[in-house]
């Protein structure tokens, strides 16, 4: 057990040494702020202090995990070894800056309680990121950090057995429409006839009559295919289903076809289901309580995963609405516009609720990269969107944590602008095996 001496014990310190320590390192870990217990204790420990004690493992403090609400924090990013780090502290302590501040700022989401230019949809855009605008994106820089600390406590901790966690993949599914053209209504389908005829897109309009006559798949179901690959290769796979009536940005399959509701049935059947958050639902709880009541009334089980349409989330108003409805898991935590890690972890952590400075139940599961991201935002080849994705892969196999995508049931459409990425996708999953079963 990690015994951790420290002059005041605040919600934010045990809310991010639990997650550095023993999410990350898997230590059990414990607190103290006497002396005297700490001095007796003959197992690993650390001193997180203004000062040390004497010659234990020490980390100088900053003031951050003692303070309450949004302060301004000065922030300067310098580099520790190969990576970066920020809030320097002095040379007694054991590593140059105090890692511990840092990966609140990170996890918490600091930033994104902070003055923001937002974009088109209201969302805080990699752009605006600390870790965008000094290069540390694409790394899970607070599971590197917790790996280097670690090497550091097996220094002066020799005989100490510290634990190995696996490297995890989870492929999650949207389904912002489940169909392309078919289950739609009589005046969506003459609709989508008459556009593909004025815009003169005429072998779209002969594919969506040869669909909707039975004589073609329709090139959003791609469901059997997807769970033929999650049994194929032992895939876990979350489906997040959009449940909204029609709105501007909500465009599936009417909630009461009872096609769409024999899909979602059948998918649940074998794999993991969630609740899609339809557009609106960013400060909207009431819309977002019906549409989880809907899919529960499917499904007859209760939900307990969601991921937000558009990314769109509102610090802290949507977490706060997740945790009231009893979510239990969020994996909205990425960008849109790019790629990495939004909250600089690969690894499972809790939502911090500064407005109450209080850990919530709601456990964000962050993603790596989004399909449109590599295709639509960055305009990456098929042969670059492959690279990039085992890029992060490995370097998240590198901490041994959870590697997750993104993509959407369309995404696998040979027709569309997506082509080639159903075959890439299964070429994906390939090498990523590859990888877990691979040494670091």
């Amino acid at each position: 057990m990690l015994l951790v001496y420290t002059p005041k014990i605040t919600p934010r310190l045990t809310y991010t040494f639990k997650h550095f320590f023993t999410r990350i390192l898997l230590l059990d870990i414990q607190f103290t702020t006497k002396v005297d217990e700490f001095v007796a204790h003959n197992d690993l420990k650390i001193t997180y202090a203004k000062q040390p004690l004497g010659t234990e493992f020490f980390i100088q403090s900053h003031q951050l995990l003692f303070e309450q609400g949004i302060n301004d924090v000065e922030i300067n990013v310098s580099k520790w070894q190969e990576t970066k780090c920020f809030f320097k502290v002095g040379s007694k302590s054991a590593v140059p800056f105090d890692v511990f501040a840092a990966s609140f700022y990170l996890l918490s989401r600091y930033e994104e309680y902070l003055p923001y230019v937002k974009d088109q949809f209201e969302r805080f855009t990699a752009q605006e990121s600390l870790a965008y605008k000094n290069e540390f994106l694409e790394k899970p820089v607070i599971d590197i950090w917790a790996f280097k600390v670690r090497e550091l406590l097996k220094i002066k901790f020799k005989t100490y057995p510290f634990k190995e966690r696996k490297f995890e993949y989870i492929s999650t599914i949207d389904i912002d429409c489940a169909y392309a053209f078919r289950h739609k209504g009589v005046i969506r389908t003459l609709g989508g006839l008459a556009k593909d005829l004025f815009t003169l897109k005429l072998k779209n309009f002969w594919y969506r009559i040869l669909v909707l006559l039975n004589f073609r798949k329709d090139p959003f179901d791609n469901f059997n295919w997807l769970l033929l690959m999650q049994k194929k290769y032992k895939t876990k796979t979350i489906f997040f289903f959009l449940m909204s009536e029609y709105t501007t940005y909500d465009k599936n399959i009417s909630v009461n076809n009872s096609k769409f509701q024999s899909l979602i049935k059948s998918v649940a059947d074998y794999a993991t289901v969630g609740l899609h958050p339809s557009y609106f639902t960013m400060r909207n709880s009431e819309k977002l309580k019906r549409e989880k009541k809907r899919l529960e009334s499917i499904i007859n089980t209760p939900i307990t995963k969601s991921r937000q349409h558009y990314l769109r989330l509102d610090f802290p108003e949507t977490y706060q609405n997740l945790v009231d409805l009893e979510i239990h898991e969020d994996y909205t935590m990425g960008y849109a516009r790019h790629f990495g890690f939004r909250a600089s972890t690969c690894t499972a952590f809790y939502f911090y609720d500064i407005e109450h400075e209080i850990q919530t139940p709601l456990k964000l599961i962050p993603f790596a990269v989004m399909d449109v991201t590599l295709k639509d935002y960055l305009q990456y080849a098929n042969k670059k969107s492959f690279a990039i994705i085992i890029q992060l892969a490995k370097e998240v196999k590198k901490v041994n944590g959870t590697f997750i995508t993104l993509n959407h049931n369309e995404t696998f459409n040979k027709f569309s602008r997506f082509r080639g990425w159903k075959s890439m996708y299964e070429k994906v999953i390939k090498a990523i095996n590859q990888i877990k079963n691979s040494e670091n």
